[in-house]
């Protein structure tokens, strides 16, 4: 069965530190490229194949820019974030599917409780429950159904691989990736997901954010004015957006990427599927590259949920490899 890397075949990336004793410690690979898109820094095997899962948002959402949907800056971020539901990702949400001329109940994702605790607890309050458009792909997906009512395309088929947008997203992403997709599959919000290299990701986030004209250099410059709306205020993405002004992307099962102002670009797999430690991992990447400082990653980590907490005190910290 095709996979990702083996445990042989990857590095250690993180650790986790408790009272002084290393009681986890999280393994993967990641890759660094250049401005000019070479490999700088290769860490365990990113030449092996990886699902992006939502790290694979900006190539959908180029893809359905590039199909002659407008969207405004803030419609364009939602349409390549995993958001946090809160009422401002909803009205967004809202008025990608009014423009559609659809309801929520046109979205293929499936119903989900907001991600934002407090999104949740006014949900609870009111007596409600898992809603489509409360799933952290709901922009994406009504993005999709807007670009598929634009184009004349079906609705209820949007999903499926075969269908015209579909075929056009995969176009885009081994264009911009420059490498052919190593395996298909169904992401967690339903969607078509592409296995690719982390070398592979890594291009494509670069080659996108290095874009001077057009829908990529739209998306980019939308991500960086609009950084709440990947993520949620105070999480890990729009923190990185909004403080270092570079684009950055989470993906489920411990995937990240980030393209930095001078064109470089980091992708991170952690073999656990856990996220606690990638921001961190990416950032320390970019810094031994020069892309980005040792003291903006040190300004910026204290407000990346680090801490390790024994009780109400703060007892150890996740911390990046000794040999990263």
């Amino acid at each position: 069965m095709p996979g990702t890397a083996t445990i042989s075949e990857s590095a250690e990336l993180a650790v986790v530190d408790r009272s002084g004793f290393v009681e986890s410690r999280h393994i993967g690979s990641a890759v660094v490229l250049d401005a000019s898109g070479q490999v700088a820094i290769s860490v365990g095997s990113p030449a092996l194949p990886v699902y992006p899962r939502s790290c694979m948002k900006p190539f959908q959402a180029l893809a359905v820019l590039e199909s002659g949907v407008s969207l405004d800056p803030v419609q364009t971020v939602l349409a390549t974030a995993s958001h946090a539901a809160t009422p401002a990702h909803i009205e967004v949400v809202s008025s990608i599917l009014t423009e559609a001329g659809l309801p929520a109940s046109a979205l293929g994702c499936p119903p989900d409780w907001p991600g934002a605790s407090s999104a949740r607890d006014e949900v609870i309050r009111a007596h409600g429950g898992r809603e489509r458009i409360s799933m952290n792909c709901s922009g994406k997906h009504a993005a999709m159904l807007l670009a598929c009512v634009r184009n004349g395309w079906d609705t209820a088929t949007y999903l499926d691989p075969a269908h015209p947008l579909q075929q056009r997203i995969l176009a885009v992403v081994e264009r911009e990736t420059g490498s052919p997709v190593a395996h298909s599959g169904v992401d967690g919000c339903g969607a078509p997901v592409h296995a690719m290299s982390l070398e592979a990701l890594a291009r494509g986030i670069g080659r996108i954010r290095r874009a001077s004209s057009g829908p990529a250099a739209h998306l980019t410059s939308s991500i960086l004015a609009n950084g709440w709306a990947i993520d949620g205020p105070g999480r890990a993405n729009t923190v990185v957006i909004d403080r270092l002004g570079v684009v950055a992307k989470l993906g489920a099962e411990g995937v990240m990427v980030m393209a930095t102002p001078d064109g470089s670009s980091v992708a991170v797999k952690v073999l656990d599927g856990s996220l606690r430690a990638a921001t961190l991992v990416a950032l320390t990447l970019l810094a031994r590259h020069g892309a980005v400082t040792d003291a903006q990653v040190a300004d910026l980590t204290p407000d990346l949920d680090l801490a390790i907490h024994g009780g109400a005190t703060p007892v150890g910290t996740i911390r990046v490899s000794p040999t990263l």
